[in-house]
């Protein structure tokens, strides 16, 4: 993986839903347990109660690492830049860590967006620029579109979903993968074999599966408002799942169950 995604920053904090003092709160609690890469997104509506809490973290900006994404309909050209710009302005600072563009456009091409990515980056707006929710066809193209590497590509990824093809489309690139949904929103703990081999480890069923995303070599973004679960959460790096444990959750991805699509979501492209 790209040094952006390794050691502390392999496992982020996600922002979403939350907004004002809940955000702030959450925010300050995940610092605490250790977390040092927040997710937000202009979507989220909450770009300036993260900006306006990580002053007061008492943490060095430099060991932070923060990642915000460029909403659909902030990607034309009049509409872009703008719209990073503004960005800036509300997380109070000078260059974004990783800057995503948030959804391709269907299955529409994806060069003009991707040159707009670019030019933010060449402009010093982000430190690292990627991807989010792009299918292996359009992980070529990016990578045949721009002169900047993308540091990552943010898919939904859980042991509920196949995303083998991705996943292999993402190394043969040199891309990495991000996770959201990394629980299923909680359908993980529908099958109890996740709990059997948490039960063999010590470890939590949530645990289980965010440690086999660990394993398939991509990052982590869970979100939490409770102390526990965010601890619980930070806690995958003191165990290993062995080979029977990972073939037997790969054994779940044939449930299909895919939270974002083209019902929930009007971007959403044909998946792979």
């Amino acid at each position: 993986m790209p040094t952006a995604f390794t050691g502390i920053f392999k496992r982020g904090f996600g922002t979403f839903p939350l907004r004002g003092e809940e955000l702030k709160s959450a925010v300050r609690t995940a610092a605490e347990i250790g977390y040092r890469a927040f997710d937000t997104a202009q979507w989220y509506g909450n770009e300036a109660d993260l900006g306006g809490v990580l002053p007061e973290l008492g943490i060095d900006r430099a060991s932070l690492q923060i990642t915000t994404k460029v909403h659909p309909h902030n990607m034309s050209v009049d509409k872009f830049m703008p719209s990073v710009e503004q960005s800036l302005r509300d997380l109070k600072t000078e260059r974004i860590d990783v800057l995503l563009l948030h959804w391709p456009p269907n299955d529409n091409p994806v060069e003009p967006s991707l040159t707009l990515l670019q030019e933010a980056y060449d402009k010093g707006y982000a430190k690292h620029i990627g991807v989010s929710n792009y299918t292996t066809t359009m992980m070529r193209a990016a990578v045949r579109c721009l002169d900047t590497k993308l540091a990552i590509n943010q898919v939904e990824f859980h042991p509920l979903l196949n995303q083998d093809k991705v996943l292999a489309t993402a190394a043969e690139v040199g891309i990495s993968l991000g996770s959201y949904c990394s629980i299923a929103r909680g359908e993980i703990f529908k099958y109890p074999v996740l709990g059997e081999i948490g039960e063999s480890h010590g470890k939590s069923t949530a645990q289980v599966a965010l440690r086999w995303i660990v394993q398939k070599g991509v990052a982590l973004n869970t979100m939490s408002t409770k102390r526990a679960n965010m601890r619980s959460n930070f806690d995958v790096m003191d165990f290993v799942l062995s080979l029977s444990d990972m073939q037997k959750i790969d054994a779940l991805t044939t449930a299909g169950y895919r939270i974002s699509n083209a019902a929930t979501v009007p971007f959403a492209p044909t998946w792979d």
